[in-house]
């Protein structure tokens, strides 16, 4: 079944009337100092001196009053070919791409997470996340529009059942900001007006939740389900929640990272009433870290709501041990756990963002063993075709001695497990353990 889209306003349930570019170092900012700032009461949400250059430089009419007003942040997306030049040095490649560009998965980046990015340099690495390149038309073997097979595991419009006891629920087509490697950029973002998932698919998706009691776990995701409003989130996990059989509620996104001005003590409140919620949010690289992204994810933490990660390994972004080290150590030390690490989807046009897998794998070496196992994440292929996620890891079993297994450590050696009832590792070349 397609995805069923349609064409709206924001999305009003039933039952409601209604800068240049400086490298940020997350191990300069004083976590103590921000977790002091994030009290109970306290309703400021800081400013970094990036923030506030770059605000005085492109919107010299604002302060920060405006800056931190999400609403704010999500109308003043940078979108339009005029836009991205009069912020950014586009290089020839960009601006041919951005101009002709048709179709969904538009250019849609919040001025807050523009004041990250390089304006001089195209290959800077959340620059080049979110502003096309003529790369973005090459289509290699492999790659799809649907590469997952989301289509055909739709249930009802807008409801991916995949698995035994869980469900994938696309509540809208909006992101505050648009990646170049999206999963679902046949569904997202709409020049000249986005898409929305409407209310009457909504119910259409809590009707068949309804009975279909083996479902105890729901993902909410799209677009970014923090794109909506509070009333109208708050409205659609009520729903969710009166449910008997469902236990689980998720919320998968990229706004704390990329508008965290969202992240409001209404928000967090409302949240808060909905438990168990838990909450996956999307990262990339250590440049994300910043003075305002640690206190969203403090409100956020602090409402007892578990944060984890899901990070997409980048070619040229973050496929290096270098980078990806101090972004799953800066996550844990706020208080979000490291999760899952994507082998990048073979979505259309996508070639020139994908490592090999055994890059991943890499990577996977370069954390185990040599930080605390928290900072490890679960190295994974979301399978093409529909076969869902697959665990990659290193392969330890270096084979069998007698009854002994042998198994390599994080630092190479092998060791004996002694294991006379198994039969894993007979197949391997016999070592001697060293």
């Amino acid at each position: 079944m397609s995805l069923h889209l349609v064409r709206g306003h924001d999305l009003r349930p039933p039952s409601r009337q209604a800068r240049n570019h400086s490298i940020i170092n997350e191990q300069n900012i004083d976590l103590q100092k921000v977790a002091a700032t994030t009290k109970l009461g306290s309703q400021r949400f800081p400013v970094s001196d990036t923030s506030k250059r770059f605000y005085r430089r492109f919107w010299p009419e604002s302060g920060p009053g405006e800056w931190n007003d999400w609403h704010w942040q999500f109308r003043n997306r940078v979108r339009s070919p005029e836009e991205l030049a009069r912020i950014f040095r586009l290089s020839a490649d960009e601006h041919e791409a951005v101009t002709n560009h048709k179709g969904p998965l538009p250019v849609g980046i919040t001025p807050y997470y523009a004041s990250l990015m390089s304006l001089e340099d195209p290959q800077e690495p959340l620059r080049r996340t979110h502003i096309m390149t003529g790369k973005e038309a090459l289509r290699l073997p492999g790659e799809a529009d649907d590469p997952l097979g989301e289509d055909h595991d739709t249930v009802v419009p807008g409801l991916v059942h995949r698995y035994p006891d869980r469900v994938l629920f696309l509540t809208t087509g909006t992101c505050s900001t648009y990646c170049r490697y999206c999963t679902r950029a046949r569904a997202v973002g709409n020049p000249g007006g986005e898409y929305q998932f409407s209310p009457k698919q909504w119910e259409q998706a809590l009707a068949y939740l309804a009975d279909h009691t083996e479902v105890r776990d729901v993902l909410l995701s799209g677009g970014d389900p923090l794109s909506i409003a509070d009333d109208k989130l708050d409205w659609l996990l009520t729903r969710l929640r009166a449910i008997p059989h469902i236990e689980f509620l998720r919320i998968g996104t990229k706004m704390p990272v990329v508008l965290p001005q969202r992240i409001t003590r209404s928000l967090v409140k409302m949240l808060k009433r909905h438990h168990p919620l838990w909450m996956s949010i999307h990262v990339t690289h250590p440049h994300e870290l910043t003075l305002e992204v640690t206190e969203a994810f403090g409100r956020l933490a602090d409402a007892g709501i578990p944060l984890g990660s899901q990070t997409v390994l980048l070619k040229g972004i973050n496929d290096d041990i270098g980078v990806m080290k101090p972004l799953m150590q800066g996550l844990l030390k706020r208080r979000v756990k490291p999760y899952y690490l994507y082998q990048c989807d073979p979505i259309r046009g996508s070639g020139h963002f994908r490592t090999s897998v055994e890059k991943g794998l890499e990577i996977i070496d370069g954390l185990r063993g040599h930080t605390t196992g928290y900072a490890c994440p679960q190295f994974v292929i979301d399978a093409p075709g529909g076969g869902g996620k697959i665990l990659m890891a290193p392969n330890a079993v270096v084979g069998r001695d007698g009854d002994d297994l042998l198994l390599r450590n994080f630092e190479g050696a092998v060791y004996r497990y002694p294991d006379p009832e198994g039969s894993i590792g007979s197949g391997a070349v016999r070592l001697a353990a060293e």
